[in-house]
């Protein structure tokens, strides 16, 4: 006799408490009861308000600073590892601290690496994110990873968008092959942004490698941090004759004179996800929720079917 596999259980970090009850929504299962204590000098504890005992439970937040959030995570996987949770799955849409993937100059650390090792130490049997800062962060597990791609949501929408003369375009040669796959399933011409920095978060020099006129073109790009990097690229897609500028980032980050900068750039539109909570509203963000596909995925790895059809990229 074939025993049922019982119901999962989901539940949220406090970063994150929006995004996962659109999931729950999704999925169809109620957002499971937490409490989270705070001390005085802002130590806090998180404990599981009912029984997890043998389940496979979804534990939801992204990873962004400030370092709580990380911490947050880790105390629940710790928690629920030690109320004999039967899997505890890391639902990460925005994987933090992933900029820091290698060694690129001396005496540095490999925060992507850290990170890693600090979630399997304290718990979990499965990852969950989406559109990592470098694919190879995989690597730095020894548990299974569902690196999922928001090209999934964010294609459609482009092809609603009706637009003739697309040109998919990279806002630097890192994302080249981001750039490349989106424009493969577009059937569009490509355009790469090349730049040097002074120092990070701030750009000396940039070149367009390529031609924009007459094309409307859509620049792809993993995360939008302070919008630097995005707005100086517009503006020299719109010197070099291009029609118009938009731009589709998975991460909105968002930091610093991020919005300033977003409104009186020659940007129409910057379409994001929901992984991170926006700071303010803006008439040129536009939010496509991804919370459908994490919640179709997780139904998947609860039912031990294959997911491979969510990874277009």
């Amino acid at each position: 006799m074939k025993l049922k596999v019982p119901n999962p259980k989901i539940f949220s970090c406090s970063q994150s408490t929006e995004l996962a009850q659109k999931i729950a929504d999704s999925y169809g299962i109620e957002l499971g009861e937490m409490k989270k204590n705070i001390f005085s000098d802002g130590e806090f504890q998180i404990s599981f308000e009912e029984s997890i005992r043998g389940r496979r439970i979804f534990l939801i937040g992204s990873t962004m600073p400030p370092t709580e959030n990380l911490m947050e995570m880790l105390l629940m996987i710790d928690a629920a590892k030690r109320a004999s949770a039967r899997h505890i799955t890391a639902v990460m849409p925005y994987y933090g601290w992933a900029r820091q993937d290698r060694k690129d100059q001396p005496r540095v650390p490999i925060a992507a690496k850290m990170v890693a090792k600090l979630l399997q130490a304290a718990g979990a049997t499965r990852i969950i994110t989406m559109d990592l800062h470098a694919d190879q962060i995989q690597g730095f597990f020894e548990i299974p990873v569902d690196h999922l791609f928001a090209s999934t949501i964010f294609l459609p929408h482009i092809h609603d968008l009706n637009l003739d003369n697309i040109t998919i375009a990279s806002p630097d040669m890192g994302g080249s092959k981001r750039a490349y796959a989106y424009s493969k399933y577009l059937n569009s011409e490509v355009v790469i942004c090349y730049k040097q920095r002074k120092k990070a978060n701030e750009i000396a020099y940039m070149e367009l490698i390529g031609d924009v006129k007459g094309r409307n073109v859509i620049i792809v790009d993993d995360m939008v941090d302070t919008a630097g990097t995005l707005t100086k690229a517009a503006d020299l897609m719109l010197e070099r004759g291009a029609i118009s500028v938009r731009a589709i980032t998975t991460h909105a980050i968002l930091s610093g004179a991020a919005y300033e900068r977003i409104e009186k750039s020659a940007l129409k539109e910057l379409i994001v996800t929901d992984s991170l909570p926006l700071k303010k509203v803006s008439s040129k963000i536009k939010v496509v929720s991804c919370a459908p596909l994490f919640a179709e995925v997780m139904h998947k790895v609860q039912n031990n079917t294959s997911i491979s059809d969510k990874f277009i990229m």
